[in-house]
């Protein structure tokens, strides 16, 4: 088990990012519905692998993302697709298709291993921002949990425009009733990934302590108790996504 230890880190970082770092990351490390442990590990491996892939720096100069010969900077034994799925995840998400993920489906990857896997990135790419920010060292990956994924996919998925199919909080099915804290509505962005209740549920915990709480999103008046106040807030998230390239 990887501990955050933030203690002693100056500004003083409080205990739940620690606490949703260490929960996420004991996450990452267990057999998921369509990955085993190691390859969710070797994922998130591969995120870090990306930002300094030669291949993924030219390709993110190129006129088209889709064009090109090479091969990543990998350091894992996944399939030549899904390093190129993490790679592209990682740092040039705003250009992906839905018709390459479709595409995927021939390379074995479907869009249940798409989305854990984007998941996954999406956790990594998060905590180990903060730890860039915060000027502390890249945590240690956690060692894989022995077992076979299941390959759950949840009922009530169905296309609603997005480029995998997805669960309206109307639709969840008894199981997944808490996935998006009993809301009757919520943001595409958080149901992008309910094809894996999982992903979604690692996304919640980190935006809750990074963020925040989903419950406390709607009020404009309500800064969940941070430091700063909600304009504030929002003014960091919007200059982060606009430099970050988000869809949202």
């Amino acid at each position: 088990m990887v501990a955050f230890d933030y203690s002693g880190v100056v500004p003083e970082i409080r205990e739940d990012l620690s606490e949703a770092h260490e929960k996420v990351w004991s996450m990452l490390a267990q057999p998921g519905h369509w990955w085993r442990a190691e390859d969710r590990i070797a994922i998130a491996q591969e995120s870090r692998n990306a930002r300094s892939c030669a291949l993924c720096c030219t390709r993110k100069t190129a006129l088209s993302p889709y064009g090109g010969e090479g091969v990543h900077d990998a350091s894992t034994n996944l399939p030549a697709a899904a390093v190129d799925a993490v790679h592209r995840v990682t740092t040039d998400p705003v250009r992906i298709k839905k018709a390459w993920i479709d595409d995927l489906r021939g390379t074995g990857i479907s869009d249940g291993h798409y989305v854990e896997l984007l998941g996954i990135v999406v956790a990594v790419i998060s905590i180990d921002g903060f730890h860039r920010a915060m000027g502390l060292p890249l945590a240690p990956l956690p060692q894989p949990v022995a077992g076979e994924p299941d390959y759950y996919r949840p009922g009530g998925a169905s296309d609603h425009g997005a480029f995998v199919a997805t669960i309206l909080p109307q639709d969840l099915p008894d199981g997944e009733a808490d996935l998006y804290g009993g809301a009757s509505q919520t943001g595409n962005v958080i149901t992008a990934m309910s094809l894996v209740p999982g992903s979604v549920r690692m996304l919640t915990i980190l935006g809750g302590a990074q963020y925040l709480p989903a419950s406390k999103v709607a009020d404009p008046t309500d800064n969940g108790g941070r430091a700063l106040n909600r304009a504030q807030i929002e003014l960091t998230a919007a200059r982060v996504s606009s430099l970050s390239d988000c869809f949202y």
